[in-house]
């Protein structure tokens, strides 16, 4: 299966969640089991001789293939949640999206100076809550990060958020 049959499978959605968003609609390549597959193996293949011993999901997209990739490189699983949704002491780390900020959590042992990370979303567009996110475990003093999307809208410039020694891969490019 090619890259190209993905990117077709992702659905376009009009105006949502507010007019003028063309939303990405990623359901669509989990609906099927050989997209899924694909995309399975494509993670799999693309970080199992990085040495990764956490993957790092965000909420709550972060989620679908997070802990499946986990399961796949024998790494553990950490979620990144919104306020209040994790129950033991966290960090925390505020920032800007286009229309007001946010903040972001995870729990402050998740991590530490041995682990090798993946940072894992689905999409990257203006990058302000992955960056949030780095800026999250780069706190907890980890080994290396490496950054993952199923998707990135490159008209929206998120990367350039990131420091050029993070190897930032996205599977499907609009």
């Amino acid at each position: 299966m090619s890259i190209e049959t993905l990117t077709k499978a992702v659905r376009n959605i009009p105006d949502f969640p507010i007019p003028g968003i063309q939303f990405k609609d990623i359901t669509t390549l989990f609906q099927s089991s050989e997209y899924l597959n694909e995309l399975s193996e494509i993670l799999f293949d693309t970080y199992r001789n990085k040495g990764i011993t956490k993957v790092v999901g965000i909420e709550s997209r972060g989620f679908f293939m997070g802990p499946a990739t986990a399961i796949k490189l024998k790494a553990g699983f950490v979620p990144i949640r919104k306020p209040g949704k994790l129950p033991y002491k966290v960090i925390e780390e505020t920032y800007t999206k286009e229309y007001g900020t946010d903040a972001i959590q995870i729990h402050e042992d998740a991590l530490d100076e041995n682990d090798v990370v993946l940072l894992h979303d689905d999409l990257l567009a203006t990058g302000g809550t992955m960056f949030a996110a780095y800026n999250l475990v780069k706190k907890l003093g980890v080994k290396k990060i490496y950054i993952n999307f199923l998707i990135e809208l490159e008209g929206l410039d998120g990367r350039k958020h990131f420091p050029d020694d993070v190897e930032l891969i996205s599977i499907i490019k609009f």
